[in-house]
């Protein structure tokens, strides 16, 4: 299998974007990189406190609504299509719903080639990450960390607990050839 896309899962904070970074750098082919804070950043303001849009609850909790799953949707569909259409796709996820999330992402990806790559990071490490980013409400890296990972099924695992982006890039990479 050589895989269209590469979908890393991981709660925030955990090093999916920095591992992204990172596999754009080993990978010998030319990998775009999409994450799901781009999609949020994308979105217009009123999105971000709206029911049915994305809510951040202040212990980090995260509420998704309709009209943000519909977009979601939108969002999956354009990047599987960039892959089939030959562009190799890296996904930055954070499956807030776990099994149920990957299984939207299969719907949309049909028979295409995904390498599944789950990222851990132990919630106290990621906490501590989510702190010094300074762009993450308290909470959240600790309340997805287990959550996100619940029933997914991955063709890979790294922990960037005490393993270096890089090196996780590097596990990851040798998947793909």
């Amino acid at each position: 299998m050589t895989p269209r896309m590469i979908i890393l899962n991981g709660a925030s904070s955990s090093g999916k974007s920095g591992i992204a970074r990172c596999l754009q750098t080993v990978l010998p082919e030319p990998w775009l990189t999409f994450g799901i804070d781009s999609l949020i950043d994308a979105m217009p303001a009123s999105m971000q406190s709206a029911d049915d849009g994305i809510g951040l609850g202040d212990d980090g909790g995260v509420h998704i609504g309709d009209t943000f799953r519909r977009l979601e949707a939108a969002w999956a569909e354009g990047l599987v299509t960039m892959a089939r259409a030959g562009a190799r796709i890296i996904v930055d996820d954070v499956f807030l719903g776990a099994a149920t999330a990957q299984e939207r992402w299969r719907t949309h990806l049909g028979d295409l080639d995904v390498l599944w790559a789950g990222v851990h990071c132990d919630p106290a490490v990621a906490t501590s990450r989510e702190t010094a980013r300074g762009d993450r409400i308290p909470g959240m890296a600790a309340r997805q960390a287990h959550l996100v990972h619940q029933g997914v099924r991955y063709d890979i695992e790294v922990d960037t607990t005490r393993t270096e982006a890089l090196d996780c890039a590097r596990a990851i990479a040798a998947r793909v050839r």
